[in-house]
């Protein structure tokens, strides 16, 4: 039987040191090019690397962790599909869980990083408690949180600027003439939901429209949630003519109300939705969306926490992925609304990140 690749033979493959090699498979900091080159050398080869013995070596796993609230939301499958390929890149597996946005399973998740069955961990969590700040402070690996936390804490984070984001579609909503603009929330103890109902409040004031608490209703970040949230809304105020809703998923469910409510969209009601998925595009009508940038934070935090993984010794970093307003057909509206397009994204140097 003819013998395997090995360390020689990869190296002669990849054309680098024996040593890059070795530092490659038994998981030490390398240049990302090495990196690539050793491992597409591998598996050219066929090379089987011995995972349990590289991780008693090298106190590494090569696997990252992603936690996410709701594996099913396209907004945290737009990031996944941007964190797979930066750390595969690498040579890291990545595992997936999906946390119903449970604070004590996302608590449990930061504490298994003492068990070192991840290099690392990547979290977009919707609450955060003073146990995960705890826990963060405490974490065993290298870790990147994908929203808001509170300044001063000692962990690299991706944030969006959903306050701004807002606004982009209050403005927008405006400018094309709508007065009666509700809002249709999650709830207002997760970090999207208290900075979206912030900013709706602040938009409306900053354009002198009254604040009515019949048109803000607050549910879950979920389409049938949505839905039952704007069925309500109606039975209050059946003449809101725009709805600011604070998810794709929430907007979607408030299509589906008004299409069988005998509301013509946009002609009675104008719907905004926020994080612009491929469901928004796919919707009908097409669905006008605040894009946060989903793919963007989930490539800045694989970057993020692979430069951790390297060695990299820094003071933590913060960055803020502004919002972009993409307008469709559930927004079409008069000739002026190109204007209003305009000046809403005139609003994006204002400072958010929630």
């Amino acid at each position: 039987m003819a013998d395997g690749p090995t360390i020689n033979t990869i190296a002669e493959r990849a054309g680098v040191s024996i040593a890059s090699v070795s530092r490659v498979l038994n998981g030490l900091p390398t240049r990302q090019e090495t990196v690539r080159k050793v491992m597409a050398a591998a598996d050219e080869l066929g090379y089987v690397r011995n995972a349990v013995a590289r991780s008693l070596k090298s106190r590494r796993t090569h696997q990252v962790a992603f936690a996410m609230a709701d594996v099913g939301n396209p907004a945290y499958l737009a990031m996944l599909r941007e964190i797979q390929p930066v750390l595969k890149a690498a040579g890291y597996r990545l595992v997936l869980h999906s946390t119903d946005a449970v604070v004590a399973d996302e608590i449990d998740v930061l504490h298994s990083l003492g068990e070192r069955y991840v290099d690392g961990l990547i979290m977009s969590p919707l609450r955060v408690t003073g146990q995960h700040l705890e826990m963060l402070a405490a974490a065993r690996a290298p870790v990147v949180i994908i929203g808001s936390v509170p300044e001063g804490t000692r962990v690299d984070n991706v944030r969006a600027d959903s306050r701004t984001g807002v606004r982009l579609a209050i403005d927008h909503l405006y400018a094309l003439g709508r007065r009666r603009i509700g809002l249709v929330n999650g709830p207002l103890d997760t970090v999207p939901g208290a900075a979206r109902g912030a900013a709706y409040r602040e938009a409306l004031t900053d354009l002198g429209l009254p604040y009515d608490e019949d048109l803000v209703r607050i549910g879950d970040f979920y389409r049938a949630e949505g839905g039952r949230a704007v069925a309500e809304l109606l039975d209050r105020v059946p003449d809101v003519d725009a709805l600011m809703c604070a998810n794709d998923l929430i907007a979607l469910g408030a299509l589906d109300v008004l299409r069988a409510a005998g509301k013509r969209v946009p002609g009675d009601v104008a719907v905004v939705g926020m994080d612009d998925t491929d469901l928004a595009a796919a919707s009908w009508p097409a669905l006008s969306s605040v894009s946060l940038g989903s793919a963007e934070r989930g490539k800045a935090a694989a970057e993020l926490l692979l430069d951790r993984l390297q060695g990299g010794d820094r003071e933590p970093r913060v960055v803020t992925v502004p919002p972009r307003l993409v307008v469709r057909a559930s927004t079409a509206g008069p000739p002026d609304a190109a204007a209003g397009h305009g000046s809403a994204e005139r609003a994006e140097g204002r400072e958010g990140g929630a």
